[in-house]
């Protein structure tokens, strides 16, 4: 049977697929502006979701969310409109968080589309309240302001939750006898690859605020101070517990053989080693890393450099340390990520796509 202009474009981007998968979405996110026919293939996104071509049905919502980006930046606004109402639809419940995105984005539409300036506002009004709960709020509900000419609304609302936010943890601090200074906030920024709601705050207010020339104030100040503590952390954590250091399976056996405790560092099983590496490579490149591998280790390699340097294998210092020795050896090295069909990283003799690339995914 022939296929149709959109399914060739379609396949110019995910070739050979029946069955729609999340990382196939982002790899169309990542291509689609760059075919033949981007309408065509957020038709065709639109097609997948009717048709329950899905391998994720719970992933409807953000495909037709794509649908609708894709078309709006093309200016055909009525489709972008028509997919990101469906994409509103399509979550059941509006606490999940990527509905909030998929309304804005439609009240982003709606400012473009002329005349409709009060739902685009009734729309984000709702979302109003997720500034103080979802860490993606600021972010999508700032930027669908500011596409309708309506900067100054968005650095009000961010400056009111903000404010609210502050005010929750400086009520919370009073009961611990603590309090909030200009140079000791007292706020949990979280973790390098998931900070908290109030980081994400704090930036968007201090995007929105410097993009209007506005003077910098006390809450800019603390936006770019968690900024620094966010990049330290993330620097701490590379030169330590966030090391690649590759166990091969006779190597990690012999590992937790004579070091129990490093399962829970480098996983209770091989298979689960593999997964953490996976995941943790996979974060990075999405983090716009390059050049990306493992360092393949033994537990001699690891005990020796301990002796070397007066430590213990289970030392974090000594493993970062390891890690820093192999990282300057080329044969210690296992470049990532292995194009599909070739043999994976991890030496199982398995194809890449049969054996860790679906590990990301677990």
């Amino acid at each position: 049977m022939r296929r149709s202009p959109l399914r060739r474009t379609y396949r110019e981007i995910v070739p050979t697929k029946d069955v729609i998968t999340p990382a196939d979405l982002a790899e169309i996110r990542r291509t689609a502006l760059g075919a033949a026919d981007p309408l065509g293939v957020a038709a065709d996104l639109a097609d997948a979701v009717e048709q329950g071509r899905l391998a994720e049905p719970d992933s409807a919502g953000d495909a037709l969310t794509l649908a609708a980006e894709i078309a709006e930046i093309r200016s055909r606004l009525d489709a972008a409109l028509r997919y990101a109402g469906r994409a509103v639809e399509a979550y059941p419940s509006a606490d999940n968080p990527r509905a909030g995105t998929a309304r804005a984005v439609r009240a982003r539409i709606l400012f473009r589309a002329g005349g409709r300036e009060d739902e685009a506002m009734a729309e984000l009004t709702a979302l109003r309240p997720l500034l103080t709960e979802q860490p993606d709020a600021p972010a999508y509900i700032s930027a669908a302001l500011e596409s309708g000419g309506q900067s100054r609304t968005s650095e009000e609302w961010l400056s009111e939750a903000l404010d609210t936010l502050l005010g929750q943890r400086a009520t919370a601090a009073v009961g611990q006898a603590q309090a909030i200074t200009a140079t000791e906030p007292v706020v949990e920024v979280g973790p390098p690859e998931s900070p908290g709601v109030l980081f994400f705050l704090l930036q968007q207010r201090h995007r929105v605020r410097r993009n209007l020339n506005l003077p910098h104030d006390r809450n800019d100040d603390l936006a770019d101070r968690l900024e620094a503590q966010l990049v330290r952390r993330a620097q701490q954590q590379q030169t330590g517990e966030g090391d690649l250091l590759f166990f091969p399976q006779a190597e990690f056996d012999r590992l937790l053989a004579d070091q129990a405790v490093l399962a829970e560092r480098y996983g209770p099983d091989w298979d689960e080693h593999r997964t953490r590496l996976e995941k943790e490579l996979v974060r990075q490149a999405n983090a716009g890393g390059t050049g990306l591998h493992v360092l393949r280790g033994s537990v001699a390699g690891l005990t020796g450099y301990a002796d070397r340097q007066g430590g213990e294998p289970t030392d974090q210092q000594t493993r970062a340390g390891y890690a820093r020795e192999l990282s300057a050896r080329p044969d210690a090295q296992i470049p990532w990520p292995p194009e599909r069909n070739d043999a994976c990283w991890c030496g199982s003799g398995l194809k890449y796509k049969k054996c860790c690339l679906p590990r990301s995914r677990s």
